[in-house]
Order: C-alpha cells, then structure tokens, then sequence
C-alpha cells in the first residue's frame, strides 16, 4: 500500500485474450439461428395471453403518467373489469367511452383498445369527462 493507503499495484485482468464468442447465433447442435425466428418465439413466450382475435388493452403514455402520479395499480380484478367494459362497449358501439370502477375512472379509445388517461376515486367528482360519446359501470 502507498502513503495513503491505497494500492499502488493494481491487478487487472487482461480481458481481450478472453475466447471469442465464436457460436452466438448458433443452437446447441451447432445450427444457425434465424433471429426473425427467434424474435416470434420470444413474442409468444412474453406476450400476454389474450383470447384469439382480441386485441390486448394497452395504456397511452398519459394514463401510464396519471397511474403513477396518483398512485393507482391495475391489478388482475381492475384489468379484468376494463376487459369486460372493453367488451360491452364494442357490443353498443362504444369509440371514446368512460369507464368507472370502484378504485377510479377511464377515459378509453374502445377501437384500438387503449386506456388514454386515468382518475383515481377520490377526484372523480372533481372533474368534468368532455368528448365521450358512451359510459360503463364495471
């Protein structure tokens, strides 16, 4: 150790005579990956299971901004329910609809199955819902 107490004569690996990775983008058996292969089957390992035909309901960057500045989660029964209120308003012919549950309420463009923004419970009634053209209770 040096005068202060730090060490003068450092170790350090020398990492470029580490092996090149020479089988990246191969399998096991030596075989060549295709990546747009591979791309699919992450797709389908990660995606969220959604019934065949459906659209899976997605958050704008707005609703995802006022999830987070007023503490609201989206759990199994919130999403389940905006699933349902999804539905029904396809049925009636819903476009941008609000849905209200028991945490809060949505603003939701039904034809690209979207949640646009977000209104906790307690500031529902403080607010005025201006270019909707339907409402559900779930």
């Amino acid at each position: 150790m040096g005068k202060n107490g730090s060490i003068n004569n450092m170790l350090i690996p020398n990492v470029s005579k580490l092996p090149k990775h020479q089988n990246a983008g191969k399998n096991l058996k030596g075989e060549k990956i295709d990546s747009a292969e591979f791309d699919n089957l992450l797709k389908e390992r990660i995606a969220p299971q959604v019934p065949h035909g459906e659209k899976p309901i997605s958050l704008s960057v707005h609703a995802a901004k006022r999830l987070k500045e007023r503490n609201m989660d989206i759990d199994n029964d919130e999403f389940f329910k905006l699933r349902s209120a999804f539905k029904k308003l396809q049925e009636k012919g819903g476009q941008d609809s609000l849905v209200i549950t028991e945490k809060g309420a949505y603003i939701v463009d039904v034809a690209n199955q979207k949640v646009v923004t977000a209104i906790d419970k307690d500031n529902i009634a403080e607010n005025v819902f201006t270019k909707i053209d339907s409402t559900v209770l779930v």
